[in-house]
């Protein structure tokens, strides 16, 4: 009886019957357009970002199977034949000589499958009833007892469980001897022996089933059964028979969903629909012919959904195209179909997208977008209740229980659901992944999988094994979604007072010209000797020119406003070490260079903007190391470390009494790729450092008390599968190969991890690597270790990490991680980011993944690696392709500085300044990652300046106020005049002291 399901099933109940038994909808043809209207891509809109939030509290979470692909039994206890047992035995060529006559053995082992369904903790289960088991012959003639008494069990035993079951009366196992005899589908006979079929199922099991399917996908059926010859009876381009053939089955739908209505909702008080399934296209541009996407989706949904959702007849586009082919429906059969589901069961799975032929002549907008292709359904079908009856993806047949990329897939479309129903109102009530087990999976047989469990089909068994998605899926119905958490949850407060605020510049582009005429012609001119107002040279006279001026420097006025406007404490850019040691050592300085950095440096500091100095920045285009060096092995020869030192050497000299924080390198740690020797030269590198921080420390630090450090990157790594060991341990080794590679030498020990060179050590001795970590000398390690007075970071991402072994000598080979794509994810194009240190890839463009708890992990690790050191975050930002308006970069500044703020009050990291990236550079294409346009301030500089103005997310208008060095002291107004004006002062006051004098001496003259 229905009250054995327990309080779920009844509240399940409930839920449904508020949808109403009469649920004929008036949809208005088209009305979908508008979702493809809304294509473009907007990053920072609900649609493109992951949405933390739960179902509705009602919400169904339920698992689907088919009864031909688990079952098995194929001939077992009076089973009859079905169309797909004759075909896959008479067509074996096609499946590699399998069938499903075993396959999971569903029929045999029923307390494995309900043991898999407690596991998950599903609400529903959505199981087919083979109808050959149940009829042999196909009609009710001839009942199987056998069959029967499985059926009961099966459904007594999920209400026992408080599992409610939704039942498929067909899917697609249709009886063999009604094919041979009446033709299938193809005849209309069909009709009243389907209908009888149902009757005998909702007399039998209707008293504890409430909701009931009368045919899953009927598209697929009449599609490859007769167009492509995937499906029994393997006719191929027989049209006719094709539309003849979901003719029959729309028709047979609609008479048995008014048989229930008029004979068992009364007293069953269930629901009956009909699966209909799709796929999704997409425009990629505004510039879309409208009319080609309608009949691209009307030829598979709206075949079957129009007529039974809208008014009992086929899309117009569809009569238009294919008549005469198509069958046409009388005035009474339209209204005896139209309204005939009590709500709309979709499926959006990989069978609705592998199609051969001409249905989908737009295969270059295909979109897996769960969510859009709910909106159109709700605009074309005029908003029904719908319910997920497939969704899911597959695996190759190679994927055993690590199938990791399932997870992604399914967090996709359940997070698309998810915010279709609270962003654009959908009326979704429950979801169904496909499937509970690995199966026979139609055309394609065993070679691939699309279950929660794996089964191993050679086994005796057939033990059910839980996929990581499994786990996955269990979790999210535990969750019932995904729910914020204190992790992803914002936080106010605000930065201790001595926070730096800080932009970042990168290279900063040095012009040397000038603008004033003398520095070129050092002659001397007499002007209107003759009369005529020309200038005439003087011959053999020369004029020594005056010193240069700041302001002489093209560039100079421009790039010191911009860094002004953005009101930061601290400005970092890096110096050009190739051109101002041309040669390489001392013997030639730039001097006109140091000058212009002694311009900006100076005039910056006056207005009480301290720079940061990066000694070594180089590029992808420009190594900026000494052309002499270079041809000398660069940074392979360690003498190339003994040379930047003397290079240091002169830029704490002749800026030391300007410049407070020192950076010798940016990211050593990436700006290796490229060189064939990876390791030697990041070896000479931390060499390189430790001798420039040891001149600073015993030459400069007691004069000028400076801090000196290095940038290394510091991007975080997550294990792409949370369920797999190895993913963890990839990850953190990809933490050890990346960072701790420079970070254990100066912050730890003075020498490499014992994690990376263990690892390579095991790899070289399975002959997998050839790879050598040097080592340094005990006098090294001394000299290395603590030669750093701050950690500092650039960070932007974080990646998705799984384990996959490889061979081969190089670096990025060596630590055996690979990148998995979270689809999930807000991911933009990002032209500077790199996939070192993963191998690069084919693709013309790289991507980089919103992901703004990744700074936040970084941050922890380094503090439980490194201790209380202090943190500097020198370069975060993202591409964004707006001339003005850039919310992109508004949400990721925002988002990853509340995850720098809960470092520091949750997690008590010293984390002492941030640098936003960047201040101004050229364009690559379209794309921008800067603050300031040629022309004017983009929006992200009101937001970045309104941050710095409160020091962080204050609770409400008032946060404490924190005197800077611009606020203090306050200066009275005389003052600022006197600093301002000191030079018309002193020229008014040479004039006013000329006159005293020709006053004093008229005075005495006329005394005298």
């Amino acid at each position: 009886m229905m009250s054995e399901c327990g309080f779920r099933g009844f509240f399940i109940t409930l839920l449904l019957l508020d949808i109403g038994r009469n649920t004929a909808v008036r949809g208005e043809p088209g009305a979908g357009k508008i979702v493809w209207e809304k294509w473009s891509h907007d990053y920072t809109k609900n649609a493109e970002r992951f949405l933390y939030d739960t179902f509705p509290k009602d919400f169904i979470w339920g698992v689907g199977s088919s009864a031909f692909q688990i079952e098995g039994g194929w001939k077992k206890d009076g089973k009859g034949p079905s169309v797909w047992d004759h075909f896959t035995h008479s067509e074996s060529s096609r499946f590699n000589n399998k069938t499903a006559d075993i396959s999971s053995s569903s029929y045999t082992f029923i307390d494995k499958d309900l043991a898999a369904l407690e596991f998950l903790g599903v609400h529903a289960y959505l199981f087919s009833i083979s109808w050959p088991r149940l009829l042999p012959n196909g009609k009710v003639e001839r009942v199987n007892s056998k069959g029967l008494r499985y059926y009961n069990t099966l459904i007594d035993s999920l209400i026992q469980r408080q599992i409610v079951p939704i039942v498929t009366l067909y899917h697609w196992d249709l009886p063999f001897a009604l094919q041979e005899q009446y033709g299938g589908w193809t005849s209309e006979s069909m009709v009243d022996i389907f209908n009888e079929y149902a009757q005998f199922c909702f007399r039998t099991f209707g008293d504890r089933v409430k909701y009931w399917i009368t045919i899953h996908n009927p598209f697929l059926v009449a599609w490859h059964g007769y167009k492509t010859g995937n499906y029994p009876p393997g006719q191929r381009d027989n049209l006719v028979a094709m539309y003849t053939v979901g003719h029959n089955m729309i028709k047979a739908h609609a008479k048995v969903w008014h048989t229930y209505e008029e004979q068992f909702r009364k007293s069953q008080n269930g629901f009956v629909s009909i699966v209909l399934g799709s796929h999704w296209i997409k425009p990629k541009s505004k510039n879309y012919n409208y009319k080609h996407f309608q009949r691209s989706m009307d030829t598979m949904l709206g075949w079957f959904a129009k007529p039974i959702f809208v008014d009992g007849d086929y899309p117009k586009s569809m009569k238009t195209l294919i008549n005469p082919s198509l069958p046409v429906f009388t005035e009474k059969e339209k209204n005896f179909i139209n309204g005939t589901a009590d709500f709309f069961a979709f499926s959006f799975g990989p069978n609705n997208f592998r199609l051969s032929g001409d249905t989908l002549t737009l295969r270059n907008h295909i979109s897996l977008h769960l969510g859009q292709v709910l909106n159109w359904i709700k605009m074309e079908y005029n908003n029904p209740q719908i319910f997920i009856a497939e969704n899911g993806w597959f695996s190759t047949n190679s994927v055993k229980t690590e199938d990791t990329i399932a997870i992604y897939l399914m967090k996709k479309f359940i997070n698309e659901l998810l915010k279709a129903i609270r962003f654009d109102g959908v009326n979704v009530f429950g979801y169904t992944s496909w499937s509970l087990l690995d199966g026979f999976e139609w055309q394609f047989g065993y070679t691939i999988a699309r279950g929660l469990f794996y089964v191993d089909f050679s086994s005796k068994n057939k033990s059910r094994i839980a996929k990581s998605s499994a786990r996955f899926y269990k979790q999210i119905i535990e969750q019932n979604g995904f729910p914020q958490s204190a992790e992803n949850r914002h936080v106010n407060g605000e930065f201790p007072c001595d926070f730096t605020w800080g932009i970042a510049g990168n290279v900063l582009p040095v012009n040397t010209a000038i603008f004033s005429p003398e520095f070129v012609d050092h002659s001397l001119y007499i002007w209107n000797c003759s009369g005529d107002q020309k200038l005439y040279k003087v011959t053999g006279v020369t004029m020594w020119p005056r010193p240069v001026q700041c302001t002489d420097f093209s560039n100079f006025k421009p790039h010191m406003a911009s860094v002004i406007k953005m009101n930061v404490s601290h400005y970092s850019f890096a110096f050009k070490w190739s051109q101002i040691l041309p040669r390489g050592d001392l013997s030639n300085v730039n001097r006109s260079i140091l000058t212009y950095y002694r311009c900006l440096i100076s005039e910056l500091f006056k207005r009480k903007i301290a720079c940061t100095i990066i000694l070594y920045h180089p590029t992808s285009r420009d190594a900026d190391v000494p052309e002499p060096l270079l041809n000398k092995g660069g940074w392979l020869n360690k003498q190339t470390a003994v040379s930047f030192k003397d290079y240091a050497e002169l830029c704490f000299r002749e800026f030391g009494d300007l410049v407070k924080m020192w950076l010798t390198m940016n990211e050593p740690n990436m700006n290796v790729q490229g060189i064939d020797e990876t390791y030697r030269a990041a070896h000479h590198m931390i060499l390189a450092h430790a001798l420039a921080w040891h001149v600073y420390n015993s030459e400069y630090r007691g004069r000028h008390r400076g801090l000196v450090s290095l940038t290394l990157r510091a991007d975080w790594a997550e294990p792409a599968n949370p369920f797999l060991q190895s993913h963890w341990q990839a990850a953190e080794r990809l933490l050890q190969f990346h960072i701790a590679w420079f970070a254990d030498p100066i912050f730890k020990t003075g020498d490499y991890p014992h994690t990376m060179r263990n690892y390579i050590l095991l790899k070289n001795r399975d002959h997998l690597t050839e790879s050598f970590l040097p080592h340094f000398t005990e006098e090294e390690k001394v000299l290395i270790r603590g030669s750093a007075d701050f950690f500092a970071i650039s960070h932007f991402t974080t990646r998705l990490v799984l384990h996959k072994p490889k061979s081969g000598t190089k670096y990025e080979l060596d630590h055996d991680g690979s990148l998995l794509r979270d689809v999930t994810l807000l991911t933009i194009p990002s032209p500077s980011h790199s996939f070192f240190p993963f191998p690069p890839r084919r693709q013309n463009h790289s991507e980089m993944a919103v992901t703004p708890s990744g700074i936040r992990k970084v941050l922890q690790w380094i503090q439980s690696h490194y201790g209380n050191v202090a943190i500097y975050i020198m370069a975060n930002g993202v591409w964004d392709s707006s001339a003005i308006s850039d919310e992109l970069r508004i949400y990721y500044h925002k988002n990853y500085l509340n995850e720098v703020l809960k470092a520091h009050l949750l997690d008590q990291v010293n984390v002492k300044g941030y640098f936003a990236l960047k201040l101004k550079e050229k364009r690559a294409k379209k794309l921008s990652s800067r603050f300031l346009n040629d022309s004017e301030p983009k929006t992200s500089l009101e937001f970045y300046n309104k941050l710095i103005s409160t020091n962080g997310f204050p609770l409400g208008e008032a946060g404490k106020h924190c005197a800077t060095g611009k606020d203090s002291p306050t200066q009275c107004p005389i003052c600022i005049l006197i600093r301002e004006k000191k030079v018309f002062i002193f020229l008014g006051f040479c004039l006013l002291l000329i006159i005293v004098l020709f006053a004093a001496i008229s005075i005495i003259r006329r005394r005298k």
